[in-house]
């Protein structure tokens, strides 16, 4: 059979290779494909208007990135064979692969009690199944159930390949510098002890360096204001939608999404060889995109009204809340939006959204950031850096929000 091994531009790190036959059968599985048709950064384009690209460009990159963390620790004198280095590189090129439309988006609305990690390790397996078994050892990774566990951190943990890629790509495409760490440097720095991945002390200012444009991503990309009012927004679309169909009103949608609306989906329907799992992986963006356009013209008030704003960009409205509203505020916005938009007090509650936004830089719960000094021991890096302290590290800063309908008065 001849080669299929291929070179992709990636407009990030530039030519990357498909090294052979096996990961280039992956990448061409339905599964991964439709990863092209999911934005990376979810609803993040109405906020900045490049962040356009997949998440097959982040798994594409984070698999290039895995690569070279490997040629780096051989250097090393660590034993990986060519076998090991394949499956990780699968591994890593998966990881995502049970992302959804718009990303945590169904997971709150259409789907019941299943994560978007439970559906990659459910499609990692049916690929396998389909593969002939050649997938056994990239899943035994993937799931740190392999003899070598700096493996599975390369693949998830606090300075894992993928946060790497996405740091340097989501800050690219967004035009948001802050993001950019220097990843070939922390790859060439990284080394193993006692099978566990540690950073040599010459690049522990590349480890602050990514550790300080991870938490500014987080505020000024992932978790932006307006990023996540969007998100509230089309999470009370798909919510009213589903709660019409439910009610056996007859809704434009393609067949996968209709197969989730229309029915309560839950985790024990779901299997590597199941309706439930086919259906799901033929969502992506275009079918929830497609049917809110055609619902603007719905004759629910509620559903027509919310759907056109967001096809507008007249997204929700967030403000800051010092507290969590009480049930006597929450009962006056319905009292507020009935008599606004002429509809049921019950129907308001999809006009606005209470939400919290969170996120951490470092936690010690995960596997540690350690850093190797030259006498051989190792310390964890908030202890090792001078500059950061593990209070700073490890707070939470929370912001909670009121996101409401952009009706005058209210």
């Amino acid at each position: 059979m001849a080669n299929k091994r291929k070179i992709i531009n990636d407009p990030v790190f530039g030519f990357l290779s498909i090294p052979n036959d096996l990961i280039y059968d992956v990448l061409q599985h339905p599964y991964v494909q439709r990863l092209n048709r999911i934005r990376q950064l979810g609803l993040s384009y109405l906020v900045y208007p490049g962040a356009q690209h997949s998440r097959f460009s982040h798994s594409l990159g984070a698999m290039h990135l895995m690569h070279e963390a490997i040629l780096s620790l051989r250097l090393k004198g660590l034993e990986i064979t060519e076998t090991e280095e394949t499956a990780a590189m699968i591994a890593i090129l998966l990881h995502d692969i049970g992302h959804g439309p718009f990303s945590h988006v169904l997971e709150h609305t259409l789907v019941d009690g299943v994560t978007h990690e439970d559906i990659s390790l459910l499609m990692m397996q049916r690929i396998n199944l389909d593969l002939g078994g050649q997938l056994d050892m990239a899943i035994a990774i993937f799931k740190n159930e392999y003899s070598k566990h700096f493996l599975h951190q390369l693949i998830s943990s606090q300075l894992d390949v993928d946060r790497m890629d996405y740091l340097c790509r989501d800050s690219f495409f967004t035009g948001v510098q802050e993001g950019r760490v220097a990843s070939e440097r922390l790859l060439k720095m990284l080394d193993v002890r006692d099978d566990r991945l540690v950073v040599q002390i010459k690049g522990i200012y590349s480890v602050e360096k990514f550790l300080v444009a991870r938490r500014l991503m987080y505020w000024q990309v992932y978790l932006h204001k307006t990023s996540v009012a969007a998100e509230q927004h089309l999470i009370k679309i798909l919510s009213r939608a589903k709660e019409l169909a439910r009610g056996g009103k007859e809704l434009f949608c393609s067949p996968a999404l209709r197969y989730f609306l229309y029915q309560q989906v839950t985790v024990n329907m779901f299997a590597p060889q199941s309706e439930a799992l086919d259906q799901y992986a033929l969502l992506d963006d275009n079918d929830v995109l497609s049917a809110i356009k055609a619902w603007i013209a719905s004759d629910d008030k509620v559903l027509s009204e919310l759907s056109r704003s967001f096809i507008n960009r007249q997204l929700f409205r967030g403000e800051l809340l010092s507290e969590p509203l009480t049930a006597a505020q929450q009962t006056e916005l319905n009292k507020q939006y009935a008599a606004a938009l002429g509809i049921s007090e019950s129907d308001a509650q999809y006009m606005w959204s209470e939400h919290v936004s969170t996120s951490n830089t470092y936690s010690e719960k995960d596997d540690s950031i350690d850093i190797l000094y030259s006498d051989g021991t190792v310390r964890d890096i908030a202890q090792a850096s001078e500059i950061l302290d593990l209070a700073a590290l490890t707070r939470k800063p929370i912001k909670r929000y009121l996101f409401k309908y952009r009706e005058n008065g209210i």
